[in-house]
Order: C-alpha cells, then sequence, then structure tokens
C-alpha cells in the first residue's frame, strides 16, 4: 500500500486507481440525483484522491457482474452504493460475492441490530429483512446506525471493496466516520486534508484570481492553484501537488491571500454564509430576525439547518399577502399602497417589524418578484429588494437576478447573508455604515 505523506510535507495523492459504481434504477431513470458522486467524489478529493471513473448501472444482476469484474481488474479501491436493502431488486450483494467467489455467511449480530432497529420504531421486522444479515466470508461488517442495512468492507487480491448502503443519511455518516479512517489506515489517502481552501463570497471567479495572482506567482509550479464557483460564492483551493511546499507554507499563503481579500474572505474550509454569519452573532451575543416574501422561508431555513440556532436566532415571518404584513409586521397600509409590497421602503418596513415583533438586534428583509409571472416596468421579474436592520440604523439595496425562479430566489438568500456578513464583520472591528433611514445601494 502506498503511505502517507510525512507531517512535514506537502499531501501527496495516493497512485492508486478508485472507482466508484452508483447502482438502481431510480438513478437513470432520473428519480433520484446522483448525490453519491458529488459526496464521495469530495470527501475523497479532500484526501488527495481524484475518482478515476463513477459508472452508475441498473438493478439487472448481469449488469452489476459485467460491470463488477471490469471495474475489480482495472482498479485498486472500488466503492459501490446502493442495492443492499432487503427487496427483491437489492441484488449487489449476492451477485459481487459470486464475482469474488466468496460465500454469504449469516451474521447474528447484524441480525439482532436489524431487529433493535425496527424495535426503536416499534415495528414488526418482516422476514425478508434477514437478507441484510448475510456477509462476505472473509469480510468485515461496516454498522449503519441510521438503517438496518450494513456496509461490507473486503480486502482481497490487493485491492478493497467497499459497499454501502443507498440512502444518503446512512451512507455519509459511514463513509466519513468509518470508511475514510480505514483507508488512512491502509495509505490509501491522507490522514489530512490535501489542501487548503479559501472559501469567499461578493466576489467572482475571475476577479479572485486575479486578485491573488500576484501572490500565487511568487510560488511557480509548486504551488496548485484550483477553483470552483457557487452560487454567490467561490472557492479557491491550494496545495502542493508535488509535495515541495510544507503544509505550514500552505497554510502560511492561504492566510496570506485572507488578508489580501478583507471583507471578501469568508472562511477557510466549507462553513456556509448561514453558518459564518451565526458565529459572528454568537461571538457578539446579539440575535437575528428574517421576514420574507419572495424567498418562502429560505432564509429563515438557512439559520434553523444550524444546530443551536435558537441561541441566536429569534424567529422568522413569511408574509406574503399585504394582510400579513400588516398584521404580523406592523408594515403602514399607506405605505404598501403608495409604494407597493416591492419596493424599498416596504423592505426597511418588514425588517423594521421583525425586529421590533421578535425582539431582535438585527433583522433581514427580502420582497421581489421571484417569477415567472408578475413584474412591472419599474420592477421586472428578478427585482429583489432586502434591508438589513442594526441596532444603529436601517438600509435598504435594490438588487438584479434574472433567471428562473428557484435561482432568483437562492440568489437573494446568498445576498441577504453576505450582506449580513459583511456588516457583522465591521461590527466586530468596531465599524459601522452611518446611521440613516433607507440607503440606496445598486
Amino acid at each position: 500500500m502506498v503511505s502517507s505523506s510525512s507531517p512535514d510535507s506537502g499531501p501527496r495523492p495516493p497512485a492508486k486507481r478508485f472507482e466508484l459504481l452508483t447502482l438502481g434504477d431510480e438513478l437513470l431513470l432520473g428519480l433520484t440525483a446522483n448525490s453519491h458522486l458529488t459526496f464521495i467524489g469530495a470527501q475523497l478529493g479532500r484526501r488527495g484522491v481524484i475518482l478515476d471513473r463513477n459508472v452508475t448501472i441498473t438493478d439487472e444482476a448481469e449488469a452489476i457482474a459485467r460491470q463488477f469484474r471490469e471495474s475489480w481488474a482495472r482498479a485498486d479501491v472500488i466503492l459501490t452504493t446502493g442495492g443492499l436493502g432487503p427487496t427483491c431488486d437489492d441484488r449487489t450483494r449476492e451477485v459481487i460475492a459470486a464475482v469474488l467467489g466468496q460465500q454469504l455467511v449469516f451474521d447474528p449480530e447484524i441480525e439482532r441490530a436489524i431487529a433493535e432497529r425496527f424495535n426503536q420504531f416499534g415495528r414488526k421486522m418482516t422476514p425478508n429483512n434477514l437478507k441484510q444479515a448475510y456477509r462476505f466470508e472473509r469480510g468485515e461488517v461496516l454498522p449503519n446506525a441510521n438503517g438496518t442495512a450494513p456496509g461490507l468492507w473486503v480486502e482481497q487480491d490487493g485491492k478493497v471493496l467497499c459497499m454501502l448502503p443507498g440512502p444518503p443519511n446512512e451512507l455519509q455518516p459511514m463513509f466519513t466516520e468509518q470508511v475514510l479512517p480505514r483507508l488512512a489506515q491502509l495509505g490509501l489517502v491522507t490522514d489530512r486534508e490535501a489542501y487548503v481552501q479559501i472559501r469567499t463570497a461578493g466576489i467572482g471567479e475571475s476577479a479572485l484570481e486575479a486578485k491573488l495572482q500576484p501572490v500565487f506567482d511568487r510560488y511557480g509550479g509548486a504551488l496548485g492553484v484550483a477553483f470552483c464557483a457557487h452560487q454567490g460564492q467561490v472557492d479557491c483551493r491550494l496545495s502542493s501537488p508535488d509535495g515541495r511546499l510544507s503544509l505550514a507554507e500552505i497554510d502560511a499563503i492561504a492566510l496570506e491571500c485572507a488578508r489580501l481579500l478583507g471583507e471578501d474572505f469568508l472562511c477557510f474550509g466549507y462553513d456556509c454564509m448561514a453558518k459564518v454569519c451565526a458565529d459572528l452573532l454568537r461571538a457578539q451575543e446579539k440575535t437575528l430576525a428574517v421576514a420574507e416574501t419572495a424567498t418562502g422561508g429560505l432564509l429563515a431555513n438557512a439559520f434553523t439547518d444550524i444546530c443551536g440556532a435558537s441561541k441566536f436566532f429569534a424567529g422568522g415571518v413569511v408574509s406574503y399577502s399585504h394582510d400579513a404584513k400588516m398584521t404580523l409586521l406592523d408594515c403602514p397600509e399607506c405605505l404598501l399602497n403608495q409604494h407597493g409590497a416591492v419596493s424599498a421602503e416596504c423592505a426597511v418596513a418588514m425588517a423594521t417589524g421583525a425586529a421590533e415583533k421578535l425582539g431582535a438586534d438585527y433583522a433581514l428583509a427580502v420582497t421581489g418578484f421571484a417569477g415567472p409571472c408578475g413584474g412591472t416596468k419599474e420592477n421586472p421579474v428578478g427585482t429583489i429588494y432586502l434591508a438589513l436592520h442594526a441596532p444603529h440604523g436601517v438600509w435598504s439595496k435594490k438588487l438584479s437576478y434574472p433567471g428562473p425562479r428557484a435561482t432568483v430566489k437562492v440568489r437573494a438568500v446568498n445576498a441577504a447573508l453576505d450582506w449580513l456578513r459583511r456588516e457583522l464583520v465591521r461590527a466586530r472591528r468596531g465599524e459601522a455604515m452611518p446611521a440613516r433611514r433607507i440607503s440606496a445601494i445598486q
């Protein structure tokens, strides 16, 4: 096996071939998204491995056997997802055991774990569930704390086979808590992340590269640089492909880049904007409320996805109608009649009402036309008004996001989060925008 890199050198990706086989008719029919490729590919990438291939195949036994034989002949590590359940279309375990020439043996420990799982939910275990209690005679079991089908691990012919259940809520914790540590112990992945990720917000991919290029130029080919753009943010990954730069040197380069970026720097690693805002709110012992129309609760959901949100998140209001705005947020009827629900004035009234009604230090409001219907000449589809209420004032911002409804909503949420983040960063430094009622910020 390939040994992992020494602590004082840059991580070197192990020279082994990894293949992922994702099984299931539902994937090929488009009924379920192939999230396994996204998740496993990202997790391996962080540990210095790029998947050589992903093949999605049907649940049909002959197709599974044919593809597994091909992958087993050419790859060093094969990961499979799906087909380990109790029903008639779950054939992966049996087919692959036959290809490897291994017997499947009944494991009473797995049976007990399945029975306990059913007891937890007060349900009766049907006999077909015992199908999941079989393991390879020369293999190991990966316990599944969130489901009934355990994972299976086989080391044979100098290769590694890891078989995981299909449901993402079962697969993902098993992969991070069990599979990655095993692969690291075998030297097949690095024992720490193979790169440093700089996460940014509010700056485009090309502008980000131009801003950081003078730093990159000092290291030439010794520094590996890669960019990945998302809605509202861009990630920049720094590594040392040939190991010439130590981990400490890569960390120092990343820190220099972060300082150069200023407020465009979001974080190191993978935290989302809501998590960064949450950490800033907690650190300053401040609370937040939100009021939404166009985003329909997405902004509130971004915060309630964070564990311990009650420490900083006071609550949110989705107020689509005029009556809801007046009743729940104390928006004046005359203001709505004069300026309309999609206006800077309405956004400010919503943010102010949310802060006052819910007793929060900060409040965000979103209103607009997400499309495809609605819109006016002055405010066409894609127009979004944001408002930010802070202890020292309240401001509004008009944005234009032409595009599909779902995209407009996500971009509006990201823009609101980034605005709040920047204000909290300034507040941490003892700076603040001048207090005023409405500021037109384009």
